[in-house]
């Protein structure tokens, strides 16, 4: 394995100084590009989508749980599968608990093609808490670029979707999927994909996720 030049310690400032400068840059460029992102238009979702989870039946508001912004987590869980993907578990993992985003009025969601009655053992295999449904029976998948017809076989994409509610009208914000979803799953990364991003929602302070109310 190759290992970094060893400098001294002068060296090392000298050169971490100028890594900070093209950091600074890439960090002006992100900000512009989530305020682009979160200027995007968005279109109504029309479909009624049914969705099963581990009250029964769910409609794609219900998964908003009353809040004003849901960010779906398209997990890759084919309904053939005996488990969930790797991958898509990793980045579950990363996300953690839920209080920071459901604080500032967003409510996030694993969504897959899999019946529930394989979704539930994996997720308690798991050790997850996160909401998880089932679209088996909808087109949300397909709807949403989470499954793909390739050369007539149905090809399963990790991405994530985000959705605003207006009352009662839902409406599709944004999508990322696939290579786009690395170094995503921090409660700030979520939010950034959001039209709402992290705008203050009632208090913007961080606090530990046992403080907020509910």
């Amino acid at each position: 394995m190759s290992l970094p030049e060893i400098v001294s310690r002068e060296q090392w400032r000298a050169a971490r100084e100028e890594l900070q400068r093209k950091e600074e840059a890439v960090s002006r460029a992100r900000h512009a590009l989530t305020a682009e992102r979160q200027r995007l238009p968005m279109v109504e979702v029309d479909p009624e989508y049914v969705f099963e989870g581990g009250d029964g039946k769910a409609t794609l508001l219900d998964l908003f749980e009353g809040r004003a912004q849901l960010v779906v987590h398209h997990f890759m869980f084919a309904p053939e599968w005996e488990s969930g993907c790797p991958c898509c578990a990793a980045f579950l993992d990363q996300v953690g608990t839920l209080a920071h985003l459901r604080a500032r009025n967003t409510s996030f969601a694993a969504v897959s093609r899999a019946p529930f009655t394989r979704i539930l053992p994996f997720k308690a295999r798991m050790g997850w808490a996160v909401p998880w449904y089932s679209s088996c029976h909808s087109d949300f998948n397909r709807d949403f670029a989470a499954t793909v017809d390739q050369d007539g076989d149905l090809v399963e994409r990790p991405g994530l979707s985000c959705f605003l509610r207006e009352r009662d009208q839902v409406f599709h914000t944004y999508a990322v999927h696939g290579d786009g979803l690395d170094g995503l799953g921090t409660t700030a990364g979520l939010l950034d994909l959001t039209a709402l991003g992290r705008r203050p929602q009632g208090s913007d302070r961080l606090k530990c996720h046992d403080e907020y109310d509910d």
